[in-house]
């Protein structure tokens, strides 16, 4: 049986100010927005923050990204639909996201450094470091799914 967890918002609104503005300032950011929702919704499918998922699958369907990229991102380090550019921010975010398993590598960091600059490389790291925060908002307090209107 499920209990209705507590909405975070309601009882602290001002809490949710830095990580609105820190999103806000990635969406300004070296990472295209296409680079930004890969991101958000790959470490969102890692974590199971159906919500986020959910939000950030709409966002990018409706910025045009092809439901087949979308559909393959679970398995991108086997699919030929992304770049090596989004190959490499995807693999910083699975390490990330799974952080306490063996941090960045060497190698998945050095070849960061191939492709990216300096500001993409932060502002990647920032990126998943955010999202990862709202998907622990989202699971701790069952963040459900909007209904689509479509």
């Amino acid at each position: 049986m499920s209990t209705k967890r507590i909405d975070i918002y309601q009882v602290q609104a001002n809490y949710y100010t830095p990580l609105i503005e820190l999103n806000n300032q990635l969406r300004r950011s070296s990472l295209e927005l296409r680079e930004l929702l890969l991101i958000y919704i790959r470490a969102s499918q890692i974590n199971g923050c159906a919500y986020c998922i959910q939000s950030h699958v709409k966002e990018a369907v409706e910025l045009g990204e092809k439901q087949y990229r979308i559909h393959a991102l679970s398995a991108w380090e086997d699919s030929p639909f992304f770049t090596e550019e989004e190959q490499v921010l995807l693999q910083l975010t699975e390490e990330v996201t799974s952080i306490s398993l063996r941090g960045i590598t060497q190698k998945t960091y050095a070849r960061a450094q191939q492709l990216l600059d300096d500001s993409k490389i932060t502002d990647t790291i920032m990126a998943i470091t955010c999202i990862n925060s709202w998907n622990r908002i989202g699971r701790a307090t069952q963040l459900t799914p909007f209904k689509s209107q479509d």
